[in-house]
């Protein structure tokens, strides 16, 4: 028999968990007060950083600019990264040729280049995008395409004789993607998408080359007028670790709420 893990006992572990998480975090934190960091200068500028105070053009910047940018990111890439998928599970050779060339190329080469070429080159040829489209459309490209593998994965996990049981009862293709594949698949998808999307978060800062003001890009440049680096990097890293924190709390739920079928096959007898 493989042992249970009991309300109680999953309560007290998620308790020490906690403790340690607070332990480890005051430690942190005691280190960088013992710096001697400016306090008074994080205060300065944390209202900036978070994206309470509109940039001098009136747009949003800072922590807001950076959560639009990753959410429309987020949205564009799983679009993308769907459509990879099927032509990479397609038996139509176009479609599967096309599908294995652009995750080849957007894998195969870094993610910096891939901005700047769609921000520098492409006006070349009379193209020319805004540095917030520039930033999203790079991103989307580069994670649509590590996605799609994520995806395709998650569908080939779930056994063929699933989808070949719901058409012999007649199911239309719709009715067995939707509901048969996919809440099967999101199990194994869950886990890696939720990581692409804490680094893509983190990724959105290189669209500080561009002179969006998004997080990244104030630290910096805060850091530079006030020669105090340290105070604003080290916030930036601290916001960006809440914002990360956040995702994964959404990626647990989801793991949950998709993995509860298989939660009390695991707990059986073997």
């Amino acid at each position: 028999m493989r042992p249970r893990f009991t309300i109680a006992g999953a309560g007290g572990f998620r308790r020490r968990v906690q403790v340690t998480w607070l332990v480890l975090a005051t430690l942190l934190f005691s280190l960088f007060y013992n710096l001697g960091l400016d306090f008074g200068l994080i205060g300065e500028k944390l209202p900036f950083m978070l994206g309470l105070r509109l940039s001098p053009d009136g747009f949003i910047q800072g922590v807001a600019l950076t959560i639009l940018i990753t959410v429309v990111s987020m949205a564009v890439s799983l679009v993308v990264a769907v459509l990879t998928a099927l032509g990479r599970l397609s038996t139509n050779a176009l479609a599967f040729g096309v599908a294995t060339f652009y995750a080849s190329f957007f894998r195969g080469t870094p993610l910096l280049v891939q901005v700047l070429i769609i921000y520098l080159a492409l006006p070349q040829f009379g193209i020319v995008l805004s540095a917030l489209t520039s930033g999203v459309l790079a991103l989307s490209l580069n994670y649509g395409a590590y996605l799609a593998e994520t995806i395709r994965a998650g569908v080939l996990s779930v056994p063929r004789g699933q989808g070949e049981a719901a058409m012999a009862l007649g199911l239309s293709r719709g009715v067995i993607a939707f509901r048969i594949i996919a809440p099967q698949a999101m199990r194994i998808i869950i886990p890696p998408a939720g990581s692409h999307f804490i680094s893509m978060l983190k990724d959105s800062s290189l669209v500080s080359i561009m002179g969006l003001w998004e997080l990244n890009f104030l630290a910096q440049s805060y850091g530079r007028a006030t020669y105090h680096y340290m105070e604003m990097l080290l916030t930036a890293a601290a916001i960006y670790w809440v914002l990360s924190i956040g995702l994964e709390l959404a990626q647990n739920r989801l793991e949950k709420r998709f993995g509860r079928g298989f939660a009390g096959r695991q707990g059986g007898a073997e």
